[in-house]
């Protein structure tokens, strides 16, 4: 990856990491399940790559003998690393900076390697590469990510929509281009791990998980994408202004109740 895209990638998520680990979903327990199947077994060791705040990461806490969170962005390692200290220091888990092509672990080290929604930030080749040569053979690689907006009902999900598109277009237009991030096509990543030739077997797998949420929260979801962000901190009013908007909307729908709402989750895998 060119090194300014991969400095503007890391710094599009800077300074909202607490909004980001307070509204995001954490990966369901359907992750563990599906990936326990390909395994054939619970993985002994597993790195989650572009970890964010943790909420992959200590999914395999009281599972797997060593986790390592691998996350370049000073912001979200720090909420990561704070629930690692709530969460009484555990030794099996430890989070380190570092990048997706130039992975700190040993040749075969890893049962499992997990990007949950990050893998689109990362150049891929150079991280499959990187991937499967920490990969044990027979390891997993899973990129898993939700489905935007979250299912709940149409009006909402229209104004999200149209929410989160006004704001990708204001954050591109008001970033120099030497300051853009840039995202890889989340449908071309089952592509993309099929054309590295280095898994002897790839698929996508569709699933779903429910959670509570309040008018708050579901509105934080939106507020926590990047896009948004990088809008609103380069002085987008527009986007500002639609927000509360937005949130006014949500408070209306919500009605001060929580609902179930629907999050679905697209896994691309390979085996190696």
């Amino acid at each position: 990856m060119m090194e300014h895209i991969r400095k503007n990638n890391v710094e599009r998520f800077a300074g909202f990491g607490e909004l980001y680990d307070r509204s995001r979903p954490s990966a369901p327990e359907e992750v563990v399940r599906i990936l326990e199947t390909y395994l054939q077994e619970t993985p002994r060791r597993v790195a989650d790559i572009g970890c964010g705040t943790g909420l992959s990461t200590f999914l395999w806490l009281d599972r797997a003998q060593r986790i390592v969170g691998i996350e370049p962005g000073a912001d979200m390692r720090s909420i990561a690393e704070a629930k690692w200290e709530a969460a009484g220091r555990p030794g099996q888990l430890e989070f380190r900076e570092g990048y997706s092509d130039a992975l700190d672990l040993e040749d075969g080290w890893a049962d499992l390697v997990t990007c949950s929604q990050s893998f689109h930030w990362m150049n891929p080749q150079p991280s499959l590469a990187e991937f499967a040569r920490v990969l044990r053979p027979g390891g997993v690689f899973a990129a898993y990510d939700c489905d935007w907006p979250p299912v709940l009902n149409a009006d909402i999900e229209a104004a999200y929509a149209e929410f989160s598109a006004l704001a990708d277009r204001r954050a591109a237009e008001l970033a120099p281009e030497e300051q853009q991030a840039h995202k890889w096509p989340k449908e071309d990543h089952l592509r993309q791990i099929r054309e590295s030739g280095l898994f002897h077997y790839t698929r996508e797998i569709v699933f779903h998980n429910r959670e509570v949420c309040d008018a708050e929260r579901y509105t934080n979801i939106a507020l926590s994408q990047g896009g948004m962000q990088s809008a609103i901190k380069r002085g987008a009013e527009d986007v500002a202004a639609q927000a509360e908007a937005f949130g006014r909307a949500v408070d209306a729908f919500f009605a001060g109740k929580e609902r179930d709402v629907l999050f679905s989750y697209r896994m691309r895998l390979g085996v190696k």
